[in-house]
């Protein structure tokens, strides 16, 4: 990296420059595309999921990281243990919509379509995508 801030090279990535080495949980798939591999990031990971059909991912959490989700498409479901009611609860969202993970949160993703995939788009606090996958939602692993 230049020490001068004002003159360094901007990184385009196209769909073929990402990467699914990264991080991932099964009954998903993760492609990174902004990361400090990809794009030399230093504190921000960006990429993509993928939940196929009907299908259900393991739980897990992303530890000191924020997570944003953005609906690109299909209608993907977010489920977590509510702390005041100690709930199952989900959160069912459609393309357009976001939805902010908060650290360490375990959670899930479920897509009820059992015909179409649900994309998202999700950007990360930190440099490279933590992931800790748990035996379940009432898990906690750091």
């Amino acid at each position: 990296m230049s020490d001068d801030v004002f003159h360094q090279r901007m990184h385009h990535i196209v769909p073929a420059g990402m990467t699914a080495d990264t991080a991932q949980t099964p009954g998903m798939v993760r492609r990174a595309a902004i990361s400090g591999v990809t794009a030399g990031s230093e504190r921000l990971w960006m990429g993509t999921t993928e939940v196929a059909g009907g299908v259900v991912s393991a739980a897990h959490h992303h530890g000191e990281s924020e997570t944003a989700i953005y609906v690109v498409s299909g209608n993907p479901r977010f489920v977590f243990i509510d702390p005041d009611t100690g709930a199952e609860t989900r959160i069912d969202t459609r393309p357009g919509e976001f939805v902010f993970v908060p650290p360490y949160v375990p959670h899930r993703e479920e897509n009820p379509d059992p015909d179409g995939a649900a994309i998202v788009v999700i950007a990360r606090s930190t440099q490279e995508a933590i992931v800790v996958n748990l035996p379940g939602l009432g898990s906690a692993a750091r």
